[in-house]
């Protein structure tokens, strides 16, 4: 549950980030596992080493636990606390099972989405599917320049990696099986990736991303779709885990969710406090902002209704 490299605090509108603060965390994750059969994870070498150099970060609890992890960590500044739905698809009945769930018009808009991409790409999908160490290699060589390309990595920090240690341990992930990816091409070329570590039954939504000059054909979601398409051929596994945050893309495609927090537990130095106590400012406004924004568009909507 150690996290070696540094913690981003953001603050951040929308997709764009204004500051960053970097701190030592380490990270204490829950499982989907964990949440749907109320447990919580345990650190290595117990509550009182779950320390790093400037404290933790807490990821996709329930927010009843929040008490719990104060109550451990009494000293520690505890903030920038993130509210969200965790998204997952259940895997069972198989993927004509799954498509039944959307509505009518959903469905045909994704089928709508997958035809036009192929007939870009002279009237075929061409989706590769990568698993074992030399897959999984010859897939790294291939996504990470496509990586360096996608939003992912210009606005959010959150591509897939394509560091030296971070492709050791998915390579000796992928000699035990527990990685699936997915590259989508279009006229020879990858336009979308996806990578999915493997925990037990449950695969883990870790990265995707898609080539911005490509946006128009909707890469992302038709090689979501073609990836779950083969993923449910398995009958492997039972749920397909998106992890922390909300999102629209998350929502649209997962049949199920649970209400989660992310926060951190901050060592009771000034520098702590100065940036948690910025960083709660910081989201009062922003909220403040988005409620304005709202209300004077309901306000708009109304008048133009009674015109």
């Amino acid at each position: 549950m150690d996290n070696p490299d540094p913690v981003t605090i953001a603050f951040t509108i929308g997709s764009r980030r204004l500051l960053r603060f970097d701190r030592h965390l380490t990270d204490i994750a829950y499982s989907l596992d964990d949440l749907t059969q109320g447990q919580r994870p345990r650190p290595a070498g117990g509550i009182g080493d779950a320390r790093s150099q400037d404290g933790l970060r807490i990821l996709s609890a329930p927010p009843s636990d929040i008490a719990y992890w104060r109550a451990q960590f009494p000293r520690h500044r505890f903030g920038a606390v993130q509210h969200y739905r965790r998204h997952f698809i259940t895997m069972e009945g198989g993927y004509e099972a799954y498509l039944a769930r959307f509505s009518g018009k959903t469905r045909s808009t994704l089928r709508r989405k997958r035809r036009r991409f192929e007939k870009a790409d002279g009237g075929r999908l061409d989706l590769r599917t990568y698993r074992g160490e030399t897959e999984i290699a010859a897939f790294l060589d291939l996504a990470a320049p496509l990586a360096r390309r996608t939003y992912q990595a210009r606005l959010l920090d959150a591509a897939l990696p394509d560091d030296a240690q971070s492709w050791r341990a998915i390579l000796a992930a992928a000699t035990r099986d527990e990685v699936r990816a997915f590259l989508l091409f279009l006229k020879g070329e990858p336009v979308a990736y996806l990578y999915l570590p493997i925990d037990g039954t449950t695969l883990i939504y870790a990265y995707l991303g898609y080539d911005p000059d490509h946006a128009d054909l909707s890469p992302g979601t038709v090689l979501q779709m073609a990836a779950l398409e083969s993923l449910f051929a398995e009958e492997r596994f039972t749920h397909f885990d998106f992890t922390e945050g909300d999102g629209a893309h998350k929502a649209l495609f997962g049949t199920g969710s649970l209400p989660c927090c992310s926060f951190v537990l901050l060592e009771p130095h000034w520098r702590n406090a100065t940036i948690l106590a910025a960083y709660t400012a910081f989201e009062g406004a922003v909220d403040a902002g988005k409620r304005i924004i709202r209300g004077r568009a309901e306000n708009w909507v109304r008048r133009a209704l009674n015109r």
